[in-house]
């Protein structure tokens, strides 16, 4: 048995203010949560680029899954993409405009399932604050397009110490 007593009705009902005022802060936290990744997606295409199309010529000049990752900041399932294991000397382009984007010499394996780079090429890319998944990241996109190719981390190897994580589906190989 017990050595505290049992709680009175009185002392039941005034847990369920302070359950309530939780509740509602859980609620308010989510909803602020929900409108910050709002105002940061999309970000990319709020800017104007060179290169602008209406939605149905991007769905006309690219595959479902372009389209999915490049315009709607999709992202590939993982070790799925031929440029995971791509080593020849050359350029991996923007699969939207064809914009030269990163040097093979910077690509590196980072065990993470999508191909990675050290370094950009000059020019090349845009970053903007993606909220997507309730996390502050930095997404990648085309500078002349402004298709998302993935996101950059701060964990890659020197000289940089920048992952840029791409979707394959993003890019196309250019032999040198």
């Amino acid at each position: 048995m017990s050595d505290s007593p049992a709680p009175r009705d009185g002392h039941r009902l005034a847990h369920r203010p302070l359950a309530r005022r939780a509740v509602l802060g859980w609620l308010g936290a989510s909803t602020a949560v929900t409108v910050l990744a709002a105002c940061g997606a999309g970000e990319a295409e709020a800017k104007a680029f060179p290169v602008h199309f209406s939605e149905a010529e991007w769905r006309k000049r690219l595959t479902p899954e372009q389209f999915r990752i490049l315009r709607k900041q999709g992202t590939e399932y993982p070790g799925t993409s031929p440029l995971l294991h791509e080593h020849r000397k050359g350029t991996f382009c923007c699969a939207a405009d064809g914009h030269p984007l990163f040097a093979s010499a910077t690509k590196y394996d980072s065990k993470t399932g999508w191909p990675s780079f050290w370094q950009a090429l000059p020019g090349a890319i845009g970053t903007s604050t993606d909220w997507g998944l309730g996390d502050v990241r930095t997404e990648v996109h085309c500078a002349r397009c402004g298709g998302h190719l993935g996101h950059v981390f701060n964990d890659g190897p020197r000289p940089t110490g920048k992952r840029y994580c791409m979707n394959g589906a993003a890019l196309q190989f250019k032999p040198a």
